[in-house]
């Protein structure tokens, strides 16, 4: 028997992220993939390359950094990111950041 050979057509994994956590987890998270397309734009790229959002605990959003250090500075400008965060995903859905060491 013969095998046909796929031709399988690459796509980027961000333009297939979404769907796949759609399948695996709830539907709340898709506000967490709304926070991920936006982040790098609003943070900036020395930020971004130090801090990620992580998750969210009702209006709070789980940031993880990459040291003590980036915890205090971006204490600093918290009120900043929440404002231009909410305004970038078009209503109020942060209240609050929390930063925590973690994975980047």
């Amino acid at each position: 028997m013969k095998t046909k050979k796929s031709k399988a057509k690459f796509e980027h994994i961000g333009s297939i992220i979404d769907v796949v956590l759609k399948t695996y987890r709830r539907e709340p998270d898709g506000e967490l993939i709304r926070v991920w397309n936006v982040w790098d734009g609003i943070v900036g790229e020395v930020i971004s390359k130090n801090a990620k959002p992580a998750a969210f605990k009702g209006r709070i959003l789980l940031v993880y950094v990459t040291s003590s250090t980036w915890v205090h500075q971006l204490q600093f400008l918290k009120k900043e990111m929440i404002a231009r965060l909410n305004e970038a995903l078009g209503k109020a859905l942060i209240d609050d950041l929390k930063f925590k060491i973690g994975p980047v």
